[in-house]
Parts: structure tokens; C-alpha cells; sequence
């Protein structure tokens, strides 16, 4: 898709996180972006330069700060999505033309934590959604509106279709004879095309 509708979307990708990111994809497709999440396509292929490649494409994207923090004693901390971040923010600046009309929604679980590990972004708004998919939606939503600038579908509506879509995921699976672990290791893009068949059905109904 064009780079005028695609969304790169830099967050955890543990199970602990996944209702949020499936939340956010599930949003994302409904109000018309093409979500790009960095997975494996040629493991020949250098990972960061994959990621550089999607920040390239994408005018919008998503930077979910949560995970900057060390989950057992003697841990480091996880400081891949601010890296990415950072890259993100430098192609806004540095990059071709086009890529000054960038915009970056930049989210944390927690007001202000993010300034104890980075306080260079005490200049930036940062959005805090509480480890819950649905204030994600909605910090999503208006970001969006705010964006556009015109009345779209509030975040109350898109959070009971994406419920309508996860009650209606069991016959999905079942047509697709989808196992659990078919379902759990599901390629993000795969999911998308779900999502898209879901919604132009109900259209259709």
C-alpha cells in the first residue's frame, strides 16, 4: 500500500502485551491504515535494516515505550524500541522530502516513566494507556482524528467491533481450520486479511 497509509508499529511482541497490539492492529486496519510490524521474511536479511525499511514506508507510526526495564535481578533492560524510535525520529528529520510529513504516536504504560530512561523526549506528549487495550484504542483513535482533522467513528464503536471480531474469530478458526498454535504464531499480516474479510462482510450484510 501506499506510503500515505501505512502505519509502522514498533512495540513488545510478548504475551503479555498482545491483547493491546492486537487492539491497536485491529483499529488500525478499521480506520483505514496498512499496519507494518517487523517479522522474519529472509533470515538471510539484517533485522534492523528490515525495520529501517518499514520506517521508510510508513507517514504514520506507533512506538510503545513499555518494556524499557529489566524483568529479573542482574537483567538489562530492553532498549530495542526507543533504538527504533530514535531511527524513526531521524528519518523525520533527515530523510527524502516526504518524510517530513511524518507522524509518530508514541505511547507508555505509566505517566512520566519513560523520563527516568530517556529525558530527552520531556519535550514530546507522550500517551499512557495503562496496559489496557481499550484506552490504547481510544489513545489511538484520537490521535487519528486529531490528524485527519474530520469526524471519524469514536473509540467507544471500534471497541465493541473489535469484541464483535473476537467472538466471531471461533468461526474464523474453524473455517480456516486454524489450531491454536495456528492461531498464536499467526503472521501479523495474516490476521490483517481476517480483519479486512471481517469488516467487508459485515459490510455486507
Amino acid at each position: 500500500m501506499a506510503f500515505e497509509s501505512n502505519l509502522f508499529i514498533n512495540c513488545p511482541f510478548d504475551n503479555e502485551y498482545k491483547p493491546i497490539l492486537k487492539a491497536i492492529v485491529f483499529s488500525a486496519v478499521y480506520l483505514g491504515f496498512n499496519p507494518l510490524l517487523s517479522e522474519t521474511v529472509n533470515s538471510a536479511d539484517s533485522r534492523v535494516s528490515g525495520i529501517q525499511n518499514l520506517i521508510a514506508q510508513a507517514q504514520f507510526s506507533i512506538h510503545d515505550l513499555s518494556r524499557m526495564e529489566s524483568t529479573k535481578k542482574n537483567q538489562l533492560a530492553r532498549f530495542n524500541m526507543p533504538f527504533e524510535l530514535g531511527m524513526d525520529i531521524g528519518c523525520k528529520v533527515y530523510g527524502e522530502e516526504k518524510m517530513r510529513n511524518k507522524y509518530l504516536l508514541i505511547l507508555d504504560k505509566e505517566r512520566y516513566r519513560y523520563q527516568r530512561a530517556i529525558s530527552d523526549l520531556s519535550g514530546n506528549d507522550i500517551e499512557i494507556h495503562n496496559n489496557s487495550p481499550e484506552v490504547a484504542i481510544r489513545k489511538f483513535r484520537n490521535w487519528v482524528r486529531k490528524i485527519k482533522n474530520e469526524q471519524i467513528d469514536s473509540a467507544n464503536k471500534i471497541w465493541r467491533l473489535y469484541n464483535e471480531f473476537n467472538g466471531d474469530f471461533y468461526f474464523i478458526a474453524q473455517e480456516y481450520e486454524l489450531s491454536k498454535e495456528d492461531i498464536d504464531e499467526m503472521p501479523w499480516e495474516e490476521l490483517c486479511h481476517h480483519i479486512n474479510e471481517w469488516l467487508t462482510s459485515r459490510e455486507n450484510n
